[in-house]
């Protein structure tokens, strides 16, 4: 006889499926539970061959040993295996206590969980009620037999494979976890429906993204993660094999920073100053002097270490490329050579750099969306952006309801509107990053903790003033002052600008970025100057300009960001599977 193929549970419970429609079909699901609760049904008492059948209730023990996995493990622990439940419900051959379990499991296809009923005279109910544990089931569709939530439900008859937990051990045993908490188990936390719920938008987004530019006559290229090409902009991850195992082994992982140590020197220094005003005794004082004479000494020591790291001149010609290597920052200038030959590109990689701070919304690893165009200017990468944030957000709302829809319910009812939003008729409105700074200058009852003035960086609070509030939808901000933006952008005829654009979305901030590339070869060739960048490292990127030159624009998606606009989160470690920040990389 020919094997079921598994059915995911969401072609089964999904309302838009007609879930009645599979009424008496033999199907066979997998997934891990979520929750369940069991019911007696009646005891079999045989008597000399003869069986009995009498209704009663369940005793408190016998619940507790049904119900609870962990207060089995407990009882068995503390009576050597053998505990007065067990022989009244197991150990005795007179006597057999059945019941139903009404199980209801999850398999990562959709929010919805399928509810199946397993007779103990099926299996051991103890070894599937455990939350976590996973099964693969065989049996049929039936109507509920109770109203409620559920309106079917599968009558299990074969079970096929159980994968148990141990629930003292398994984190997400407790429900309602925060998302805090889960954090510290990255490899458990796509089982909540929560993160789960995440991971399928974020699934979704990239065909949207893919979907998106294929159709608008884009070529997917990928573009390479080490680069031997510098930045100014940003700091990077060096990529190196000069680091020898006998180097990491001699470098204690103790803990102690010079700033930590400056840190309890002043603490130390004052607890001096508090015992002599206070007339402690001098054991006291002396005792605390010499603390802090100890805590400088250590002081010393690693300022003398951090300034012989200072000098060690390491020879990159002895490396594995023969020459400084880095983590991209920045997909854009590669991806600028492939626009050149076939005319419109996009590329979705990660890109890498070592964030210091606002952790909630900048991570050291995170995806992004690049895309170039030739024969074109600002205007059309920023029409280009906009057409993609509405068509990827519309897709989402097609493809993933019920997650957006419980999320928004969840954590934030708000996100619904702010997607419409982004869906309304008519463009984004466009400010020039001068009328930005005269909007802020000008706003009445509202104090910015960074003074607004031209030249500066619209910082965070600067941007939900005018997406949040003065907006209140997505907006463009162009032409930046030339030293707020990467030396390639081009230069405009005031000379004090750039043609580049954010788009600020609401509650996230800015999400894409984009830049009209300079393409006259003169003017490129004095801004590496200008910013002290040697131009010899970028004869490469010169070339382009010297044979074939063209006008050419383009834009970034930062992909997580995206994410969190689209899921209403306000931490970006809690929208992307495995986070990377300093001091965080788990798994």
């Amino acid at each position: 006889m020919d094997s079921l193929k598994r059915s995911s549970i969401k072609s089964i419970v999904e309302p838009n499926n007609g879930d009645l429609q599979f009424l008496g079909q033999r199907v066979l699901v997998g997934g891990w539970v979520k929750s369940f609760h069991v019911r007696p049904k009646k005891e079999v008492v045989i008597d000399s061959g003869v069986a009995d059948v009498a209704q009663r209730d369940v005793t408190c023990a016998e619940a507790l040993f049904l119900k609870f996995p962990l207060f089995r493990c407990i009882v068995k622990v503390i009576s050597h295996g053998v505990h007065p439940v067990g022989e009244k419900l197991e150990a005795v051959p007179e006597k057999k206590m059945e019941a139903i379990a009404y199980i209801r499991i999850n398999d990562g296809s959709c929010v919805n969980n399928f509810q199946i009923v397993l007779d103990s005279d099926v299996h051991p109910l103890e070894q599937v009620t455990a939350i976590g544990t996973s099964v693969l089931l065989e049996g049929v569709i039936e109507k509920a037999q109770t109203e409620g939530k559920y309106t079917i439900e599968l009558k299990v008859d074969k079970v096929l494979n159980v994968g148990p937990v141990n629930p003292v051990k398994y984190p997400l045993s407790k429900p309602r976890l925060s998302l805090e908490a889960i954090r510290v188990y990255p490899h458990f936390r796509a089982r909540t429906t929560t993160v789960a719920s995440v991971m399928r938008i974020r699934s979704a987004l990239t065909c949207a993204i893919h979907k998106f530019f294929q159709e608008n006559n884009f070529h997917h290229v990928t573009m390479p993660i080490i680069t031997t090409t510098p930045t100014k902009d940003h700091t990077a991850f060096h990529v190196t094999q000069l680091i020898s195992n006998s180097t990491l082994e001699k470098t204690p992982d103790d803990g102690v920073t010079l700033e930590g140590v400056q840190a309890a020197i002043q603490e130390k220094t004052k607890r001096i100053e508090e015992l002599k005003r206070s007339n402690s005794n001098k054991e006291a004082v002396f005792t605390a002097e010499q603390d802090l004479k100890a805590a400088n000494d250590i002081a010393q020591k690693l300022e003398k270490e951090k300034k012989m790291e200072k000098t060690v001149k390491v020879d990159f010609l002895k490396d594995y490329f023969g020459r400084e290597a880095y983590l991209s920052v920045d997909a854009g200038l590669h991806l600028e050579s492939y626009a050149c030959a076939l005319g419109a590109v996009y590329h979705f990689g990660p890109v890498f750099r070592p964030v210091e701070h606002h952790l909630s919304k900048n991570l050291s690893e995170t995806w992004v969306v690049s895309t170039e165009q030739v024969f074109a200017e600002l205007e059309c990468a920023m029409k280009c952006a906009e057409d993609c944030l509405k068509s990827l957000s519309n897709s989402i709302l097609i493809a993933c309801p019920d997650d957006v829809k419980f999320l928004s319910t969840r954590f934030d009812n708000k996100c619904m509107n702010r997607i419409q939003a982004m869906l309304s008729e008519g463009t984004f409105p466009r400010v020039s990053y001068t009328e930005a700074v005269e909007a802020l200058q000008k706003a009445s009852g509202t104090t910015f903790q960074t003074k607004v003035e031209w030249g500066i960086t619209l910082s965070e609070e600067h941007q939900r003033y005018l997406a949040d509030e003065l907006h209140n939808k997505p907006i463009i901000v162009y032409n930046y002052p030339k030293d707020l933006k990467p030396f390639y952008s081009r230069s405009n005829d005031d000379t004090k600008t750039v043609s580049a654009f954010d788009v600020i979305l609401p509650k996230v901030g800015t999400v894409v970025s984009g830049i009209q590339k300079e393409e006259r070869k003169d003017m490129i060739s004095s801004r590496i100057k200008e910013v002290g960048l040697a131009e010899e490292q970028f004869d490469w990127y010169l070339d382009l300009r010297r044979h074939g030159t063209v006008k050419h624009a383009g834009f970034q998606i930062n992909f997580d960001q995206l994410v969190m606009f689209l899921t209403g989160f306000g931490d970006i470690r809690d929208v992307v599977p495995y986070p990377r920040s300093k001091n965080d990389a788990k798994c």
